[in-house]
């Protein structure tokens, strides 16, 4: 494991180096500030190039004689297509606004932490990365919990939470009893925090959030008796099945219910670990003495919501903030544990939330912190949904682009059988709050084997049902059929299409300028997988007064929702034959990209995109199938084969009576 893996983050390093070379700027022009030369780079607020904060940046001047004279300069702030370097005294002050030479470097911190990792790996043992088999352990915790409510009032509850599973006030709930709880760390020996916490704590037995329902209990009550630690647990959490909240349960259930333990929790962006600190901020049970958010030391405090900076400062010194009981940061950001030289087994439990999302290495990085004998894993995530962004075709080739969680689902301990799921190392969130119940049946029926179930609310899924523009009231799903042209500009290797960029602009105006009930333009999503469209269909939004509607990848709508999606899928080459999919639809021929991309929204999904070209996969196919028998297929003409398989259902219906 350890060759292979470094070869290929060596592999994964080239390429991001070989990329970011292609962006340096010759002849630039910065500005000079108070402090600070300002820099415009185009294409920055896309990504191209992709930097952060503390990034390096060399600029060349020329000298006579062919001498060039380099100066370092550290990126200080990112705002869309400038950035601020800081440099030395030198150069600011001599500075007069010639022309300078700007190359972009690539920050080997990252891959420097994933080489530390697998180098931990030699520690670990083989039921923890490789298991085989399970060899269960003493519970954790023993207590009895309150009896289970039958299934109909079970269904009547539910009602109480929203799209997410978050809870809301429960009726007729038990007055909790206060619980303090002087617990010794093992690994440090100090204490807990004795004051009391805003909300009063639940009897052992019962939930924090009494409205989770019976797999999410189910899924806590796994991870509260870690009997099959070390080996990793898994939670497997189909979209808008409220995941994340079952993983704050489990997280609260841990800290009052086992004493000595500490906790780490770990996600592969900001954006989750943010997420992740703030639910567990709101659920109202713990002080900010007990939690901090452990930040990269480049990440600016501006960018960080202002609810979390109590816990920020706390995580401000690693050192400090490893002695408290609950600890969230990135995998990468777990990697400054390793620098203070804190021992393997000082956290007890490893929950790594988005795992789907993380490569195998990066993974790695907070695993190698938890005890290799006795430590609890918990994997939270979808491996039916996009994995790690890798850029070496060669290293995603041999499996770089695989996940932890990913590639242990795909073992005979982890697979599902005829039984389903082994419950003692997996559990399966079935229950679906965020959508229609329209638009989840096929990604249900294509990707989770039929399990989904609606207990999304009524109200927000059903609040287009009846707008105008369906071709069928009650079914918000549409595919309008555009036969437009793929596009490119100059060199430009991204494609654009002129007319489903306009219909998609058109499909906003007619939702968000309604004269009656009009949608707010931030429930709004338009999703299109190539850079230039995304530009093209800003540019038209802001002409019609409609920027801030948020127009991107399908990576980086995963994990959100809105209310309404719009989907242009911009390839419309219909000459290329059908055997080369990859060439006649690029990104669209991946089936997690297609799973994210329809399962943003809550209540309509609107696809734009030529029928005749999307057929030849097998993801748009079972969707234009499922669109023209519902009568939700409108613009072009069908193609052949729905036509013919209408016919032929038609023909079957009339020869059954």
């Amino acid at each position: 494991m350890l060759p292979r893996f470094s070869t290929l983050l060596w592999l994964e390093e080239l390429q991001a180096e070989r990329e970011l070379r292609e962006f340096s700027i010759s002849g630039a022009l910065l500005r000079k500030g108070a402090g600070y030369l300002h820099l415009e780079v185009p294409g920055l607020s896309e990504g191209r190039p992709s930097l952060f904060i503390g990034d390096k940046v060399v600029l060349k001047k020329p000298c006579s004689g062919g001498l060039v004279v380099e100066y370092i300069g550290y990126v200080t702030e990112i705002s869309e297509e400038d950035v601020s370097l800081r440099v030395n005294t030198e150069l600011l002050n001599s500075y007069l606004g010639e022309p300078l030479d700007v190359e972009f470097t690539y920050n080997r911190l990252p891959m420097k932490r994933c080489h530390c990792a697998l180098e931990q790996t030699k520690h670990f043992r083989e039921n923890v990365l490789f298991p085989r088999y399970l060899q269960l352990q003493s519970p954790l915790w023993t207590g009895d919990w309150e009896p289970e409510l039958s299934p109909k009032q079970d269904e009547n509850k539910t009602t109480q939470e929203d799209e997410e599973g978050r809870e809301k006030p429960c009726e007729n709930r038990e007055k909790p009893s206060s619980l303090t709880m002087d617990m010794v760390s093992v690994a440090t020996q100090t204490k807990t925090d004795l004051c009391t916490v805003a909300k009063p704590i639940p009897d052992p037995g019962k939930f924090f959030n009494c409205n989770l329902n019976p797999a999410q209990k189910e899924a806590v009550k796994r991870i509260l008796s870690g009997e099959c630690r070390p080996t990793p647990y898994v939670l497997f959490g189909p979209p808008g099945t409220g995941k994340t909240i079952t993983l704050i349960e489990a997280i609260l259930q841990v800290y009052y219910r086992v004493p000595g333990s500490r906790v780490l929790v770990c996600t592969p962006s900001n954006s989750a670990a943010d997420l992740v600190c703030i639910r567990l901020h709101e659920s109202g049970y713990l002080q900010a003495a007990s939690l901090a958010r452990v930040n990269a030391t480049c990440r600016i405090e501006e960018s960080v919501p202002e609810v979390l900076r109590q816990y920020c400062h706390a995580g401000e010194d690693v050192r400090h903030a490893s002695f408290h009981r609950i600890v969230v940061s990135t995998c990468s950001s777990a990697g400054m544990f390793y620098q203070i030289g804190l021992g393997v087994g000082h956290f007890t439990h490893v929950f790594l939330d988005e795992a789907g999302q993380a490569t195998e290495p990066e993974s790695l990085i907070p695993l190698g912190l938890v005890c290799e004998k006795t430590g609890q894993i918990v994997l939270a995530g979808d491996p039916k949904q996009l994995g790690p962004v890798v850029k070496s075709k060669l290293a995603e080739a041999f499996g770089l682009g695989v996940s932890l969680l990913e590639r242990l689902m795909a073992t005979p301990l982890y697979s599902c059988t005829e039984k389903g799921y082994n419950p003692l190392l997996v559990t399966k969130l079935v229950y679906n709050y965020r959508s229609h119940e329209v638009l989840l049946e096929l990604p249900s029926r294509l990707f989770y084997g039929g399990e989904l179930c609606v207990r999304s609310q009524r109200a927000v899924v059903d609040s287009l049902c009846h707008w105008s523009r369906l071709p069928t009231k009650g079914f918000p799903l549409i595919f309008h059929g555009v036969r437009g042209t793929e596009m490119r500009e100059g060199t430009n290797p991204s494609w654009f299409n002129p007319g489903e960029a306009v219909q998609a602009m058109l499909y906003c105006c007619q939702l968000a300028k309604r004269l009656y009930n009009p949608i707010p333009a931030t429930d709004i999503g338009i999703i299109t997988p190539y850079k230039k469209q995304v530009e093209k269909i800003r540019v038209l939004l802001h002409r019609a007064g409609l920027a801030d509607i948020k127009v991107g990848s399908v990576e980086e709508f995963q994990g959100q929702e809105f209310l309404v999606i719009i989907l242009s899928t911009v390839r419309s080459n219909e000459a290329l034959p059908s055997n080369d999919l990859q060439s006649a639809l690029g990104f669209l021929s991946n089936p997690k990209r297609f799973n994210v991309a329809i399962t943003r929204p809550k209540a309509l999904l609107i696809i734009i995109g030529n029928p005749h070209v999307l057929i030849k996969d097998p993801c748009f196919h079972a969707l234009l199938q499922y669109t023209y028998e519902n009568g939700a297929f409108l613009g072009c003409d069908p193609p052949v084969s729905l036509r013919a398989a209408d016919r032929a259902a038609s023909k079957a219906k009339e020869n059954t009576y």
